[in-house]
């Protein structure tokens, strides 16, 4: 096997040297750096994926930043992704961003470390003024995945958010109910905005009146919203897959029939909707689609980077079960 020695004693430089070109991590004369690549490209040294780079100009691998800890769909996306990213020859490098902006900016660094093709970024609440404006200057490639920015700069794919939780409200008024609330998920985050922007849309279609006090946040929400006896809601839609299962603890803590006392309906399908009693009605997320063209659109920007920014938005697809009737 070739090793990093080898590749010094080709190029009259020392071990450090190499690794210093390797790396990055000092500057290099630049004709001592040509011969250390010389080197590397003679001797076929494979000793790490940064080394290959700097002979074929690609690692062929992706950096995947996600947050692992919020989003249980999250693993389904991975392995879309993944599977897609395969059949074109890349491996995946996953960070987890813990959903805070100064892990994600420190997970994204790290991927560029390792000299990834391209990223992709399931967005923090912060990262409109962190990460995003750096990745913007770099030119790394990159497609934001889920959670999607108003600014077109970058490419992104992800569910259509208003008209699918709109359609959700408007199931449960259909149903007959006229006190519908919402649960919303994460402050900060564009998939919450959107959301409500669709229960709102939704409300209006069905002729009710928008109160700010029916919408509420965090698994305290639904206590919240029954306590108050004038407002007290007969239907609730959960904003994302962590509210519904916060809700449904905080229903049964209170005693509250799903299905019967409360409709409840949630954006996201989750595994275990079909198996609690009423099982429960979903919009569930095309999320291989979803991981599928978030990796070919990373791959189309890696092969011609002046290419227009776009945006895809996937439709979701409403489940219906037995927790909305009345």
């Amino acid at each position: 096997m070739v090793t990093m020695r080898d590749v010094a004693t080709l190029a009259g430089v020392s071990i450090t040297t190499v690794s210093h070109v390797v790396n990055g991590t000092r500057a290099v004369a630049p004709e001592t750096k040509t011969r250390v690549l010389a080197a590397i490209e003679a001797t076929g040294y494979t000793g790490d994926a940064i080394a290959r780079s700097l002979v074929t100009g690609g690692t062929k691998s992706i950096g995947v930043a996600i947050s692992l800890v919020t989003r249980p769909y999250f693993a389904e996306l991975i392995a879309a992704v993944e599977d897609e990213a395969a059949k074109a020859g890349y491996t995946l490098v996953l960070v987890n961003t813990r959903d805070d902006a100064k892990t994600e900016h420190d997970a994204v660094r790290t991927l560029r470390s390792r000299r990834v093709d391209g990223l992709l970024l399931t967005p923090s609440a912060g990262a409109g003024e962190g990460v995003l404006p750096e990745l913007r200057q770099l030119g790394l490639p990159t497609v934001l995945v889920d959670r999607l920015s108003v600014n077109q700069e970058l490419d992104q794919v992800g569910p259509e958010n208003v008209q699918a939780t709109s359609a959700l409200v408007r199931h449960l008024a259909e149903a007959g109910h006229r006190q519908i609330a919402m649960i919303t998920g994460a402050e900060g985050l564009a998939t919450t905005a959107e959301r409500v922007l669709g229960y709102r849309l939704g409300l209006g279609r069905a002729g009710l009146q928008w109160d700010e006090a029916l919408v509420a946040s965090g698994e305290a929400g639904l206590p919240r919203l029954l306590d108050v006896p004038l407002l007290a809601p007969t239907a609730v839609v959960a904003g994302d897959s962590t509210v519904l299962a916060g809700l449904l603890r905080a229903a049964r803590a209170r005693g509250v029939r799903i299905g019967t006392d409360l409709a409840v309906v949630g954006y996201d399908e989750v595994d275990w909707a079909d198996l609690v009693d009423p099982p429960v009605t979903t919009m569930a997320q095309p999320i291989d689609g979803i991981g599928r063209a978030a990796v070919r659109m990373l791959l189309a920007r890696i092969a011609d980077p002046d290419r227009p920014a776009e945006t895809v938005r996937l439709p979701p697809t409403l489940i219906h079960r037995q927790s909305c009737c009345r």
